[in-house]
């Protein structure tokens, strides 16, 4: 995984203080409150259970941007971060106790409670009163970085001045890329360009850099997607800076360097384990969510049925992975129709052509006078798209990745909105869950690239578990 070192040693101490809060809780319990707190009489399992745990904080952590810089070097937003992590930590942990009748929680919950306040207590003070000013008097062991800024424009100056006076990172800028600018010309102080954007292979090799940032201030999105593709091929951290990618920012937590939002694309995990992962887990999920649905599926169905005439499933012809044609499933929430809706045709292609969105921040295109009492719940709770479990099971889908678009919709992609197709398509993605309806095309688009340049096994739990908030509450949803 490309992540810079200090994230390493970060989440090295946050597992092993998280491991010792455990044991001190379980001393206090213990021997000053005489509790049994031994797993079924197993300390084996019992300190299993402790490990385990501690690892599902750090991922927890993960989750709540605790290993990101700009969160690391501040006091409030790092505070608050901690405390949603332990209360989150701990639900998991009480649901966990009385699922498989855990004797640290049945037996006395005072262990609980000790746990969160020597946990937080200690995770707070070393993060903050020792980690962090040494994070900041050794940046050069944790990080240490050497810096590549493609762009020798405005952005890439603003950049390069921010790091050079406000470099709390430990990084070293080595110079500039730039087609517009000579090799060796002065761009910002005593940085050089290097070369032009063709010679970046050799001067990364050559200046041994470890990091890439994109800070071009004028670029199509195709060369621009072109650029990412060739820096990935070097195996090194690239980020981004650029208008181009501003709602990635503006929906998602990312890093920022001295106040400037930087936006990660570089892979994360190997592609072929990273499949093999999300197969094995979206046939798992599928199969036991079907099973275990099925009540859930009659009631809608019986609903569905008796609600309007017509058949309860809709069938539509999706673009799935590398523009393959599948069946795609949903409950039917409209009135049939025999005629083409080619109203709804006519402003998608004008709302891809416009790129905005439409009323009420909705980039929806939807004739609503057609759906039904029963379609308007299931469609503002989702629980019309239950049915693509089978596509999934089927192989069509993946439970996380970019919605499947239509075939007209598909012809009329540019080239670079295409990369979003060499993905299985997912019942739910980055920008379902971050603005659902409210976002633009090309936006969407943006999103759907992040996620596929991101894609690990924890970031699609992420997605999975913010889904269910989306559903309940109908946010964004029509």
């Amino acid at each position: 995984m490309k992540y810079p070192r200090y994230k390493y040693v970060f989440a090295l101490f946050d597992f092993a203080i998280i491991f010792l809060s455990f044991k001190v809780s379980e001393y206090i319990t213990a021997n000053v409150l005489n509790k049994n707190v031994i797993l079924n009489e197993n300390e084996f399992l019992t300190y299993l259970t402790f490990t385990a745990f501690s690892l599902i904080f750090v991922f927890i952590f993960q989750n709540n941007n605790l290993y990101k810089i700009n969160i690391l070097l501040t006091r409030a937003p790092h505070l608050t971060a901690l405390l949603k992590s332990f209360i989150y930590g701990i639900l998991l942990l009480i649901i966990f106790s009385f699922v498989i009748k855990f004797n640290l929680l049945l037996s006395s919950r005072f262990f609980v409670f000790f746990f969160f306040l020597t946990g937080f207590t200690c995770v707070s003070v070393f993060r903050i009163l020792i980690l962090k000013p040494f994070y900041m008097h050794f940046t050069k062991i944790l990080n240490n970085s050497n810096i590549l800024i493609i762009g020798a424009g405005k952005s890439g100056k603003l950049l390069a001045e921010k790091l050079l006076f406000e470099n709390f990172y430990g990084i070293k800028i080595t110079g500039f890329l730039d087609d517009n600018v000579r090799k060796g010309e002065d761009v910002f102080k005593e940085f050089l360009c290097l070369g032009k954007i063709s010679d970046l292979k050799e001067v990364v090799k050559k200046y041994n850099v470890d990091e890439i940032i994109i800070s071009i201030d004028k670029i199509e999105y195709e060369n621009l997607m072109e650029l990412i593709d060739r820096c990935n091929e070097l195996y090194k951290s690239v980020k981004l800076t650029s208008e181009l990618f501003n709602i990635v920012p503006e929906k998602i937590v990312t890093e920022s360097y001295s106040g400037i939002p930087v936006v990660d694309l570089s892979p994360k995990v190997n592609r072929n384990l990273n499949y093999l992962y999300k197969r094995t887990f979206d046939y798992a999920a599928s199969f036991i969510g079907l099973i275990v649905l099925s009540p859930l599926f009659l009631v809608i169905s019986i609903l569905v049925k008796f609600s309007s005439p017509g058949e309860i499933f809709f069938r539509q012809i999706r673009i799935g992975k590398n523009g393959k044609k599948f069946n795609f499933y949903k409950f039917r929430s409209m009135y049939i129709e025999n005629e083409k809706d080619t109203i709804r045709e006519q402003s998608m292609m004008e709302f891809m052509k416009n790129d905005k969105t439409l009323i009420n921040g909705s980039s929806k295109i939807l004739n609503e006078k057609r759906v039904t009492p029963v379609g308007k719940f299931l469609r503002k709770t989702s629980l019309d798209e239950l049915p693509q479990l089978y596509n999934v099971l089927k192989g069509d889908m993946s439970l996380v990745g970019p919605r499947p678009c239509l075939p007209y919709e598909f012809d009329a992609y540019d080239e670079w909105h295409k990369r979003r197709n060499i993905v299985f398509p997912g019942c739910t993605g980055v920008w379902q869950v971050s603005g659902r309806s409210s976002v633009s095309f090309k936006d969407s688009i943006v999103l759907d690239l992040y996620y596929i340049n991101n894609m690990t096994p924890w970031l699609d739990l992420q997605l999975i578990f913010k889904t269910f908030p989306v559903m309940i509450f109908g946010r964004g949803a029509k």
